[in-house]
């Protein structure tokens, strides 16, 4: 795996127009953008057709299609990648939902103990990314913790680093998030 500074520099470089950067970012980062999506793989049924390697090059496929590259770091990077896999699950919510209108189909998504109560079924996965994105209007960074711990399952030192902020920060604010996000849903709890 690449050094956070190697990423950096990279994504520095992807910023300023080189376009032959992913080439040299993929190599970097495709470790870790795979045992991701072997994490997420794990949790999905077990006919599912998609390998993990599917799903990291659809990562990279939406990476390419990008026309402003924003990233100043890793973090940066990583937090964008959260919200891309946070949309490519929602896309996939939806068209199971329009596959199989009527009937009751669950489908198991990759998210953290963090958010177990959360149920699996597409409408509970567009129902959490709603909330989220109303969370990130209130707190862009507490909901990138979320995005970071759930959707691209980093441990809580890993996801304190990306973010730049102490691991007691973090945790306080995915205990925030976590609370928020069951509101959010739910209503208060009583």
């Amino acid at each position: 795996m690449g050094q956070p500074g190697d990423i950096t520099e990279v994504l520095q470089m992807w910023r300023q127009g080189d376009d032959a950067a992913l080439e040299r970012l993929a190599p970097l980062v495709h470790e870790r953008l795979l045992a991701i999506a072997r994490s997420y793989m794990r949790r999905e049924r077990g006919d599912h057709t998609l390998q993990p390697t599917a799903l990291v090059s659809e990562l990279y496929l939406r990476l390419l299609r990008q026309k402003q590259i924003n990233w100043t770091d890793r973090g940066h990077f990583y937090a964008f990648a959260a919200m891309m896999m946070r949309n490519h699950l929602k896309d996939h919510a939806r068209s199971r939902i329009a596959e199989h209108r009527g009937g009751v189909n669950v489908m198991r998504i990759a998210l953290t103990e963090d958010l177990a109560w959360i149920g699996s079924t597409p409408e509970n996965m567009l129902d959490l990314d709603a909330a989220l994105s109303r969370l990130e209007k209130l707190d862009e960074r507490k909901a990138r913790v979320i995005e970071l711990r759930c959707f691209l399952a980093m441990s809580m030192e890993e996801t304190a680093d990306v973010l730049n902020v102490s691991l007691a920060t973090a945790e306080r604010d995915l205990k925030f998030s976590r609370s928020w996000l069951h509101n959010a849903m739910y209503g208060p709890r009583k």
